[in-house]
């Protein structure tokens, strides 16, 4: 977590130039690789021999790791240092993402993904606080500018790269190339951010509270990437790591409100502004993740597009998202940031709307892509007014940890929505195939392939593919239906959070 008031460093402006650059480039790199792999799962799943669905653990074992190490930033900053800890994890970091390359089996990538994950979850928010040690506070505006854009612009360039590198190369260069960029920010920040260092302090560390919170989240994930392939709960694993992940909650909760120095400060959720700030975020942020993560893998395994157009079409919205972003900045003073959270979020759920009803296993390049090019005008009304909300509703005190939980809240978000909407995927295309096929009349169509010189065979398996197509595209329309009832409901729970007051300070939120 950020330090609320942090210090500021005097150092050489060139040399302040270039720092500011290695810990802007840091978070991108980071950010990044939260969406490069999305485009490249069908190219992961074929390599590696394994279901598209098994592929997507390769996304959500880097967030939920992520999420984890989250709640561990300040006090490894603490007990470290942030350059420190900031170095160590962007070491950490370029050597999981070089054993992630060369891994050769779901097990091995899954698990250096993971080590990707929880050395990538510092980098963020140290990113962010060396960078307000580094600025004077006439110049941190702009610095924080610059840091935001690579926030929004990575999730742009990580659909667009990912698919380039995995048609052109191979989907290990996806990771690959993190290598130099780590190397040259390591020697980079040994070099020019010894000076931001932070005092080192011995403060103690609510481990009960961490191998619980390690405990119930694995169980959850575990449960939700491997329930559809084994039956749910009808299979004893299953429903043993469901009990588990509930009970591994219920004390988790509890210690935490008992500790007296919590790994995750649950307290926070007793402002009630920020209890319904994190419900509409995390909401939000996981139905727009799930699009991310369920569009490039239609586009490919259905529709026969290359992972570098899936991915263009992906990152249209995040790219429309930058040239708005200014606009929503400047408004938040001047406007009721739940008007421009709902109206944004209203914005998303008739988006998703749009493409329930638009797209078909026939539409063209532009009609999938212009709901997406259109959506990302209203991701920045949302994304920045709830920060204010949340952090708004709790005392100074607590807006460090209010930051970290809401960082932690909506990484998780990613990670579920990004299972479940598989899921639900998989489910209705089973349901609308078994529609499709019970009021199939095939006889006029198999007399017509006949005809052209198809064979009794080859025409039944045509039939098969044009029905699991059609299926498939309305099994991803319902998914969207359910995504916008997830967005409208959203738009209304912001209205229970009280107006915030005052200036919010936003430096802490990561």
């Amino acid at each position: 977590m950020s330090d609320p008031q942090p210090s500021y460093t005097l150092i050489a402006p060139s040399r302040r130039f270039i720092a500011g650059v290695v810990l802007a480039l840091s978070n991108f790199m980071v950010v990044l690789d939260m969406t490069i792999a999305n485009v490249s799962v069908p190219h992961i799943s074929g390599n590696l021999g394994i279901s598209a669905s098994q592929g997507t653990w390769v996304i959500t074992s880097y967030a939920v790791a992520e999420a984890i190490c989250v709640p561990l930033t300040g006090w490894l900053a603490q007990r470290f240092g942030a350059v420190r800890v900031f170095i160590g994890s962007m070491v950490g970091f370029g050597m999981f993402s070089m054993l992630c390359g060369l891994s050769q089996t779901l097990e091995m990538l899954v698990l250096c993904r993971i080590g990707q994950g929880l050395c990538g979850g510092p980098i963020m928010p140290m990113s962010q606080t060396l960078l307000l040690r580094l600025y004077p506070p006439e110049m941190r505006g702009r610095a924080m500018g610059t840091w935001a854009m690579t926030t929004l612009l990575g999730p742009a360039m990580g659909p667009i790269l990912g698919g380039t590198i995995s048609d052109n190369w191979s989907w290990h260069w996806i990771f690959f190339i993190n290598v130099p960029i780590v190397a040259l920010g390591t020697m980079a920040a040994l070099a020019l951010l010894r000076p931001l260092e932070t005092p080192r302090r011995l403060v103690p560390i609510d481990a009960i509270g961490l191998v619980l919170l390690v405990f119930w989240i694995g169980c959850l994930q575990v449960m939700l990437d491997i329930g559809r392939e084994h039956d749910w709960f009808g299979d004893p694993m299953v429903a043993a790591l469901g009990i588990c992940s509930v009970i591994g909650f219920v004390v988790f909760v509890i210690w935490e409100l008992t500790e007296e120095h919590p790994v995750v400060n649950l307290r926070v959720f007793r402002n009630v502004g920020f209890t319904f700030g994190v419900i509409a975020l995390a909401l939000c942020f996981g139905a727009y993740f799930a699009s991310i993560v369920i569009i490039p893998q239609w586009l490919q395994i259905s529709m026969g597009y290359t992972a570098t157009i899936a991915g263009v079409a992906t990152a249209f919205t995040a790219m429309s998202a930058l040239t708005t972003s200014a606009i929503a900045a400047r408004l938040l003073g001047k406007v009721d940031p739940r008007i421009m959270v709902s109206s944004g979020v209203v914005w998303l759920g008739l988006m998703a709307l749009w493409r329930s009803t638009h797209w078909t296993s026939d539409a063209d390049f532009w009609t999938l892509a212009l709901p997406q090019l259109v959506q990302g005008v209203a991701m920045p009304f949302f994304m920045v007014p709830l920060t204010a909300i949340t952090l708004g509703a709790v005392p100074a005190a607590d807006t460090a940890s209010a930051a970290g939980l809401q960082n932690f809240l909506r990484t998780m978000a990613a990670a579920i929505a990004a299972s479940l909407v598989l899921t639900l995927w998989e489910n209705s295309q089973h349901v609308t195939r078994n529609e499709i096929v019970s009021n199939l009349q095939p006889d006029d169509v198999m007399r017509s392939l006949t005809d052209n010189g198809f064979s009794v065979l080859q025409a039944w398996q045509t039939i098969s593919n044009l029905t699991d197509q059609q299926a498939v595209a309305v099994a991803v329309n319902h998914v969207f239906l359910l995504s916008a009832i997830a967005l409208f409901f959203s738009a209304g729970i912001v209205w229970l959070s009280p107006r915030p007051g005052g200036t919010v300070d936003r430096s802490a939120a990561h």
